[in-house]
């Protein structure tokens, strides 16, 4: 089996104005779609970052694979890391909020984003589903969390009609949005987003939460924008109340402290990003839960090697995510059916995306009960709906984004703002 056809596809779509540590979001997001055909008729679908960086080296590797035997992984490896040492790379505003977008994972996250496709495709040509190539299924519904933010009503200028969540920035309005994403897709924990307002009040939030929906556990990101000493004092008013306490405090060090000051257990996707700075976590002891995401990690095998080393030296595991559509929810949910140490339910922010702008044939992935279901289907299950892909790259054409900058459009609501962190 040989690949004759490779295709990288830029696309956009809407995104909600959900603030974050960095700013806020833009009004449209930007992926890559891939697909990679072989000479017996079976395509491979991948999806990944769409900045411009990274979207460069997607489109100097797609033509390299033409002729390699789709099985050949480390081949692809090879020509990826290649490309990559033949230019040079930078890093994108907000990179520390999305490690996909730094310049040292542009060998992992490129790599990724054609295993995946290599391996669906693999899947395709076996005829099983794309989770048996990974070892098999440990469970066939992969559970998610509730992915809260505080956001404007709309975004500046109006780019388009404001989506139906409407205004989150108080603790009723935050509530409302827990209760209407757990009644539409069941879910059966909560992550709040903060960082971004007065900490006492993303505090406030997360009582309001819990008395809202006793039982249910709850989260808080603030992707390090409170200082150690905010850490500390955030962490006396909450008290039991948190599964993990997610990125408070930028650095392995400020962790570190902040563990062996609040013996609370430490998530994170910020300073655990590759196995270097895994080894030096565990010597610290900087935090006890890692969230993996295939799209920096070097793909779905390299997340099995993630998962096995927590697992070896007892932390746990769950899964980033940034804003994204189907084909990467289904990715994430085939490699967290064959991870046995899935700890906690995975992060997902596809609730946020509109239900029009979906990649694949039959709309949206459904989530019940809170979970993704991985069938018997062959690969990751999906089939590409080419029209939806065309009007979603006529929009990335028109949008006039070419990569994520939260800050840039934090200053279009406020002149005066600037990127400082920590900020509290």
């Amino acid at each position: 089996m040989k690949i004759i056809r490779v295709s990288v596809t830029p696309i956009a779509f809407r995104d909600p104005p959900l603030l974050n540590a960095s700013g806020i979001h833009e009004p449209f997001a930007l992926r890559s779609i891939i697909e990679i055909e072989s000479d017996t008729g079976y395509i491979g679908l991948g999806e990944s970052y769409g900045d411009a960086p990274a979207l460069a080296i997607q489109q100097q590797v797609a033509p390299q694979l033409i002729g390699l035997d789709p099985f050949q992984l480390n081949q692809l490896r090879a020509i990826v890391q290649t490309t990559v040492a033949a230019q040079k790379t930078t890093s994108l505003p907000g990179a520390e909020l999305a490690p996909g977008s730094h310049a040292s994972k542009a060998v992992s996250n490129a790599y990724s984003a054609f295993e995946v496709a290599f391996l669906d495709l693999q899947a395709h040509a076996l005829n099983v589903p794309l989770v048996d190539l990974l070892g098999g299924a440990i469970r066939d519904r992969i559970p998610f969390s509730a992915y809260l933010f505080f956001k404007y009503a709309q975004h500046i200028d109006s780019p388009y009609k404001p989506d139906s969540w409407g205004e989150a920035l108080s603790a009723q309005q935050i509530v409302a949005q827990a209760r209407r994403m757990i009644e539409s897709h069941g879910f059966k924990s909560i992550k709040l987003k903060a960082g971004a307002l007065d900490p006492e009040h993303e505090v406030a939030c997360i009582k309001a939460l819990k008395e809202a929906f006793p039982g249910v556990p709850l989260r808080i990101d603030p992707n390090g924008n409170w200082s150690l000493a905010t850490s500390v004092r955030m962490a006396q008013l909450l008290g039991d109340d948190l599964q993990y306490y997610e990125d408070p405090t930028p650095g392995l060090d400020g962790m570190a402290e902040l563990h062996a000051r609040t013996g609370l257990p430490l998530a994170t996707n910020m300073v655990v990003t590759d196995f270097d700075e895994f080894r030096r976590s565990v010597a610290l002891n900087s935090v006890q839960i890692v969230l993996a995401d295939h799209h920096y990690w070097g793909g779905l095998r390299d997340t099995q090697v993630l998962a096995k080393m927590c697992d070896t030296f007892g932390l746990g595991v769950s899964m980033h995510s940034n804003s994204h559509l189907g084909i990467s929810l289904m990715a994430m949910a085939h490699v967290a059916a064959a991870v046995p140490n899935l700890d906690y339910a995975c992060d997902t922010h596809y609730p946020w995306q509109e239900p029009d702008e979906e990649v694949i044939k039959g709309g949206k992935v459904p989530i019940v009960d809170g979970c993704v279901t991985i069938t018997r289907a062959p690969g990751l299950g999906l089939e590409l709906d080419h029209d939806q892909l065309a009007k979603l790259h006529d929009q990335y054409l028109s949008c006039g984004i070419r990569q994520r900058d939260d800050v840039k459009q934090m200053q279009r609501y406020q002149p005066e703002w600037t990127s400082v962190k920590p900020r509290f």
